[in-house]
């Protein structure tokens, strides 16, 4: 087994080699959007059901042209839902839309400055939606105890908040992170605030199954090269977190020590 090649992971019973997911906002147009989005190498892309087009509207660009739902999972996510009803009716549009498909990114928000999750609502349409059939990936706060909550619903991946959606703040509550990655038995991924390649780095580091980000590259002066840069710090942060770092001393220690030498 090569420990640079051999390292997947699950959702939903469906094997990925990618750990960065990536989303489709706020591009300047479709070609930027599928250059970004090969660039990262990401095999997961969400869509904002009431912001994108995917069909619903026949006479406007349909994002399914340029990422195409034979080469990507295409994740369906409820941004811009307020309350229940519309997350799960948002939730039903998108699998109407794409045949069937029942793996979602459920996201209730509390209010339109923070971005926050308003969790009693999370809870209510997740409960909701696992019992209409979907696999529900979830949006939520840093909480330990409601990352478990979330789990023990029968959530298929967790996914805390390292800040607020689209602050670029970066990692902000390492320690809680780290802490519902201990305790999960489903993949927990990193959802919202990371800024720059390092911030990803750091997210898997603390041992996250993986990140999804879309304004950290989205807005870069170079959407393309932060993409790259995205799938680099990914992919280094794995490798350190799996190798294991040194750890931390408060007083030097020689990297080249002289015990067994004469002089």
């Amino acid at each position: 087994m090569n420990p640079l090649v051999d390292d997947t992971f699950e959702i939903s019973g469906v094997t990925y080699r990618s750990r960065l997911l990536v989303g489709t906002g706020k591009y300047a147009d479709l070609e930027q959007t599928r250059a970004a989005i090969e660039a990262s190498g990401a095999e997961i892309v969400t869509v904002a059901i009431r912001r994108t087009n995917i069909g619903q509207n026949t006479d406007e660009p349909n994002l399914l042209d340029v990422i195409r739902p034979d080469q990507y999972t295409i994740l369906p996510n409820t941004a811009g839902c307020y309350d229940v009803e519309s997350a799960v009716r948002t939730c039903h549009m998108a699998r109407e839309l794409l045949d069937g498909h029942d793996l979602v990114k459920l996201e209730v928000l509390g209010d339109e400055k923070t971005l926050y999750p308003a969790m009693p609502e999370t809870l209510e349409a997740a409960e909701i939606l696992i019992r209409d059939g979907f696999k529900v990936m979830v949006y939520t706060n840093d909480d330990p105890i409601m990352a478990k909550r979330l789990e023990a619903m029968g959530c298929v991946a967790v996914m805390p908040l390292a800040a607020p959606i689209g602050s670029g703040l970066g990692i902000r509550n390492p320690y809680n992170i780290r802490t519902i990655v201990e305790n999960a038995q489903v993949p927990i991924l990193v959802d919202a605030g990371v800024g720059t390649a390092s911030d990803a780095a750091i997210a898997m580091e603390l041992g996250c199954d993986g990140v999804l980000m879309n304004t950290a590259i989205a807005e870069a002066k170079n959407p393309i090269l932060m993409a790259s840069a995205m799938r680099k710090g990914v992919e280094a942060g794995r490798e350190a977190y799996r190798a294991g770092r040194m750890p931390k001393r408060r007083y030097a220690s020689a990297s080249s020590p002289l015990e067994g030498y004469f002089f």
